[in-house]
């Protein structure tokens, strides 16, 4: 653990970790809820989401992290 200087450094660093996992759950939450009214009020389908999914997943051409 020698990138932190302090004990408070990580700390901060693990605080700042929780709350982006929250934030995360949250917003998942809300994608998910929204996916499911308008599946429910047939405005798409499963299907339909699912094509779209892969769609997007196949423009993902290699990793978006550069490797060194």
């Amino acid at each position: 653990m020698d990138s932190f200087s302090t004990s408070m450094d990580l700390v901060q660093f693990i605080g700042k970790l929780g709350d982006l996992k929250d934030e995360h759950y949250h917003m998942m939450l809300t994608v998910s809820a929204l996916v499911e009214l308008l599946i429910e009020k047939g405005l798409i389908s499963r299907q339909e989401l699912e094509r779209k999914a892969a769609e997007l997943d196949g423009l993902m051409t290699g990793s978006p992290y550069p490797m060194a």
